[in-house]
């Protein structure tokens, strides 16, 4: 059967929105209408190689909709049941995952090496980050699928499958901020926006923001930043005055550039923590020498997936939305269509684009 989906022809190329053709799920697979997709950086780091996948894909990693069929030993959904994608399910059975640390799972990403859809003409296509999102339907792995919980509106559910999930677990997993504790987060997209908003929830005392653009402050201080900065080679010392010449307790790093990384490092207090959540290229290089780190006694640590159980947190995070803690719709600065996919990626290229949200 044939579907409209968004595909990368080959790595650098623009995406081509086209006809694909979808198999039937086989064993173990479910096949979901699309609702909602919302539009990542980390899709724009597939398309120019920052971030490897198989071409051609489909891509998208963040979704949600209603199956409409499962295959043989699928016991956990139906059809007609309400899902969020999981872009990075564990096996169960590696390193990673026998110490609990699922978001890290060495074999989450195999599927994408598989064949998921072809196009009218026979060119076989992978799925992208495994789930293949930017498609008006989807055939994935049941492990790829999560039952959303009730309460939860189905389109802004899309945004818990990355989003959410990461923004959320950076502040109560990696970070583990505590009431009463000072917080910045570097770059306001959508990660950005989820961290602050997980921030407030947390209890943080101040939340800073910061983004080199001006026209994000209402976004941040709605998701809850008391403080917005611009960003500029001042920005670590203007977060100290605000820090009673301190710096905060915690820093979270949503941008990927070595630059931002560095600034969030120097902006928290002797004895602060940094998260890092962006991802970035490998010719970013983040520097220090070894007096600084001995003298600071600062903590640098990378963060994958806000190192999330996205089986565990979805039911804690449909619990904070249920309670109007965490607005979801306060992530989306644009709705658009699956044709306006292309000209988002254009706008993300050119420093403009905010976080979009394609709705089927």
């Amino acid at each position: 059967m044939a579907v409209r989906a968004a595909v990368l022809p080959a790595i650098g190329a623009p995406l081509e929105i086209t006809g694909i053709e979808l198999p039937e799920p086989g064993p173990g697979q479910v096949r979901v209408r699309l609702a909602a997709a919302g539009v990542c950086h980390s899709d724009l780091s597939l398309t120019n190689g920052t971030m490897r996948v198989p071409v051609p894909a489909v891509l998208g990693h963040e979704g949600a909709g209603t199956v409409l069929a499962v295959g043989e030993g699928v016991a956990h959904v139906a059809p007609g049941d309400r899902v969020v994608l999981n872009w990075a399910p564990s096996c169960g059975s590696c390193h990673a995952c026998s110490l609990g640390e699922v978001w890290l799972c060495a074999n989450a990403l195999n599927g994408a090496a598989g064949v998921h859809a072809r196009t009218t003409d026979g060119t076989e296509l992978h799925p992208g980050l495994n789930v293949a999102a930017f498609a008006e339907e989807t055939v994935v792995a049941a492990s790829c699928v999560l039952p959303l919980p009730e309460g939860v509106p189905l389109t802004d559910a899309a945004l818990l499958g990355c989003a959410v999930l990461t923004g959320y677990g950076a502040i109560h997993h990696s970070a583990k901020v505590q009431p009463g504790e000072t917080v910045a987060v570097f770059g306001v997209g959508g990660v950005g926006l989820a961290t602050l908003q997980a921030a407030r929830i947390a209890g943080a005392a101040r939340i800073i923001a910061v983004d080199v653009s001006p026209h994000k402050e209402e976004l941040a201080r709605a998701a809850g930043a008391t403080d917005y900065v611009v960003a500029s080679e001042d920005t670590p010392r203007e977060i100290r005055a605000l820090t009673g010449k301190q710096g905060v307790d915690v820093s979270v790093e949503c941008v990927g550039r070595a630059v931002t990384i560095r600034a969030a490092w120097e902006s928290t207090r002797r004895g602060g923590r940094t998260t890092v959540v962006g991802i970035g290229g490998k010719e970013e290089r983040v520097t220090f020498n070894a007096l600084e780190i001995f003298h600071w006694g600062r903590t640098l640590t990378g963060c994958v997936y806000g190192d999330s159980d996205p089986a565990r947190d979805l039911p804690v995070l449909a619990g904070h939305v249920r309670a109007g803690r965490l607005d979801l719709g306060a992530l989306v600065t644009e709705r658009i269509a699956l044709d306006g996919i292309p000209a988002a990626f254009e706008n993300m290229t050119a420093g403009k684009g905010g976080r979009a949200l394609v709705v089927f």
